[in-house]
């Protein structure tokens, strides 16, 4: 136990509620984790309390926390150069630069770097329009993308709702159906799919689509899994069209999924990457957007009107260019993919113990589990976008959750779980072990 007494730890708790902000909340009400240390996939409270971290921070420490090599690699690079101006140059962003572009497939081997994943979209949104001359985007209803104003207009989660009367213009949402909730046979998935997405693109007009922009994986709207041949065909139709095809990776990028990005799932090569999470396991803030050398190449001879005060930051390139390193010499991409195959195994004698457990949709460490009502009718525990009086039953999964000591996300239905690409079997048991005793509440309402 920690000598700090349980009067200091409220009054932590307490300044952070009277003096802070609280992203996606109401802020009255909240019971958040005062956390004073982690290492590994565990978060450590100021009573000694263990959680484990079965979402890994928001899907963003791959690596586990408390890894000292970004300590010493930070301390390293801030004891030769904290800042420069991104006019200027240091050894971290060469070297960084050299390696992205070696795990990169293709010819896309430039990069920009940014500070976060919203910043990585809005610039590759910005650099699409400029490069095409075209003005439109197409993005899917079921995605998050960011919370500034244009990704957060890109995406179609339904937090953008309460500001869609200041959404940024010329953005096309698209639905791709997936199998869970595909009534049709799985036959028809894919046609259908891509006959919609070519439909609408008619509809739009070729050319006034600058790009289209999608998840490699799908990550907090539900792990949804595209139907299989979907992104090709997405790359056959921006072939023709002249679209430009931009994957967001900043969830599903870094080993989350089993490969270093998530839509090498799929066997095609975008034409720009935006990451940031997983790119420095959230130990510092930063991101990068990648592009071919030939959309590198337009700018040869005239200005890239992409800017940012802190683009290339040394300490965080140090931080990305050490977790990258992290990611191979610990074997952590081969470890997803065992542990991965293990996480399904055990869910499968989960479903058959919940009759609430609807679906299991998971690729590699990024696994959701769907919660409902019904089996036969597919009727959701929580519908989309619910109203707190629709949350009853998932509040109370949630609370058992972290009563019984896990830190995991939470969101209507769905329960996510994407511990740290480090997690052992015994971990992922223990893990598993909790949810189980949390679902228990919601098999109670199932009819």
């Amino acid at each position: 136990m920690y000598e700090t007494t349980i009067s200091e730890t409220q009054e932590i708790i307490q300044d952070n509620l009277d003096y802070t902000l609280f992203s996606w909340s109401k802020q009255k009400g909240l019971d958040p984790i005062a956390v004073k240390r982690a290492e590994g996939v565990y978060l450590y409270d100021y009573e000694g309390k263990r959680y484990i971290d079965f979402s890994s921070g928001l899907m963003n420490v791959n690596i586990g926390h408390g890894n000292q090599r970004i300590t010493d690699a930070v301390v390293k690079q801030m004891q030769e150069v904290s800042y420069i101006t991104p006019g200027s140059v240091t050894k971290a962003r060469g070297d960084l630069g050299k390696k992205l572009a070696e795990i990169c497939p293709g010819d896309v081997n430039k990069a920009f770097f940014t500070l976060c994943g919203a910043t990585s979209i809005e610039n590759a949104i910005k650099l699409a329009r400029l490069y095409t001359g075209r003005h439109k985007i197409i993005s899917r209803y079921q995605s998050y993308h960011g919370s500034t104003y244009g990704v957060m207009s890109a995406g179609g989660d339904p937090r953008k709702i309460l500001v869609d009367s200041q959404q940024a213009p010329n953005f096309i949402h698209i639905d791709i159906p997936y199998a869970y909730r595909w009534p049709y046979g799985a036959d028809t998935l894919l046609k259908d799919a891509v006959d919609s997405l070519e439909r609408m693109i008619d509809y739009e007009g070729p050319n006034n689509i600058a790009a289209i922009l999608l998840e490699g994986e799908s990550g907090t709207s539900g792990c949804f899994k595209y139907p299989e041949g979907y992104l090709l065909n997405v790359r056959r139709i921006c072939d023709k069209h002249g679209i430009l095809l931009i994957i967001d990776e900043v969830m599903s990028g870094f080993g989350r999924t089993g490969k270093w990005f998530g839509f090498e799932n799929h066997s095609i090569v975008p034409d720009m990457i935006a990451m940031a999470k997983g790119l420095t396991a959230g130990y510092l803030p930063f991101g990068c957007l990648m592009v071919t050398d030939k959309i590198a190449a337009r700018y040869d001879d005239s200005m890239l009107p992409l800017g940012l005060t802190y683009s290339a930051h040394p300490v965080c390139c140090a931080a990305a260019l050490e977790t990258l390193k992290i990611y191979e010499d610990e074997n952590l991409i081969e470890n997803t993919v065992q542990m991965g195959k293990y996480m399904d195994a055990q869910m499968e004698l989960l479903i058959q113990k919940h009759p609430s457990i609807g679906d299991w949709r998971n690729t590699g460490l990024l696994g959701c589990i769907e919660l409902v009502k019904n089996r036969e009718t597919k009727e959701p525990m929580a519908p989309f976008n619910p109203k707190p009086a629709d949350m009853v039953v998932m509040n109370k999964v949630a609370a058992k959750v972290k009563e019984l000591g896990m830190h995991t996300f939470v969101k209507w239905n769905y329960i996510f779980v994407a511990p740290p690409l480090c997690v052992t079997k015994e971990q992922i048991d223990e893990g598993l072990a909790i949810i189980s005793e949390a679902i228990s509440i919601a098999d109670g309402a199932v009819v």
